[in-house]
């Protein structure tokens, strides 16, 4: 041995340069330098800060809602000397504004501007979500150039649902299995809808590797009907109001493990529309 150590070797070959060493680090992501906690690992999408950036908005809501509270009580309670009196209605504010603002979220992403018909179905679907139904939102059909407004799977079966609002002024009526609203005829939206479903229908029994049925709907809102669901032409047409009670008329008898199996096959074969 000439007495070169192993440090004196390690010293040679690092390199002395600064630029070249803070080329060879990768520069950090963006996101990081608001939410520093959140560093990502290499490889990994933005998910993890998109992921911060909601939770970050959800405890701002929640701050400003109980700072409401906070100052609602300690107005009153300053105003009537009546504590009690003024907590109350300072959590009752709160229960409210928190109720209100469920009912206007919308799960549908916000860059595809869901209608009011929309907004107004998934409004209810969200009472059968917490019946075990399985919901997606505004999914794509490929091989088609329309979109499902609503797919839903639960113990009664799976079904698919388009939200339309149609002007209220003129009467809606069937005659000779065709469907007029005022003098128009909607036998073509009709059509659209069943040809979706069955696309749709293809899709999942193929990425199951079994057979299912989707049922085809129009949720209408604005014109009075004289029924609550009809079916014309492959297609129940339903009162916009009344999509829970149809849901429940779905003769399919499904188990637990089958809505979640058509579930996770309709994520991937209906991918979300952007």
């Amino acid at each position: 041995m000439d007495g070169t150590n192993l440090s004196d070797v390690e010293s040679a070959t690092r390199s002395d340069d600064p630029e070249q060493s803070s080329e060879n680090q990768e520069p950090d992501d963006p996101g990081t330098l608001f939410f520093p906690n959140q560093r990502k690992s290499q490889g990994n999408s933005s998910a993890p800060v998109y992921g911060a950036l909601l939770a970050n908005m959800s405890a701002r809501k929640w701050g400003v809602r109980i700072g409401t509270a906070v100052a609602i009580t300690v107005v009153f309670g300053f105003l009537t000397s009546e504590w009690a009196v003024s907590a109350t209605l300072g959590i009752g504010a709160m229960v409210v504004w928190t109720l209100h603002s469920s009912r206007r979220e919308s799960e549908i992403p916000r860059w595809r501007k869901p209608s009011s018909a929309q907004r107004r179905t998934e409004v209810q679907l969200k009472v059968m979500k917490q019946l075990g139904y399985r919901v997606l939102h505004a999914r794509s059909v490929p091989g088609g150039n329309g979109q499902i407004d609503h797919f839903i799977v639960g113990r009664r079966g799976a079904f698919a649902i388009d939200s339309e609002s149609w002007d209220k002024r003129l009467p809606l009526r069937n005659k000779l299995e065709k469907l007029y609203h005022g003098r128009f005829s909607k036998n073509e939206r009709i059509d659209e809808a069943l040809e979706e479903a069955k696309r749709a229908e293809e899709l999942i029994s193929a990425e199951l590797g079994r057979d299912i049925k989707v049922r085809a709907s129009l949720a209408i809102y604005g014109p009075g009907m004289s029924w609550d669901s009809h079916r014309l032409r492959g297609v129940d047409i339903i009162s916009g109001t009344k999509v829970r009670k149809w849901l429940r008329t779905g003769r399919d008898r499904l188990t637990e493990t089958e809505i979640e199996e058509i579930h996770q096959a309709a994520k991937k074969a209906l991918p979300a529309r952007h």
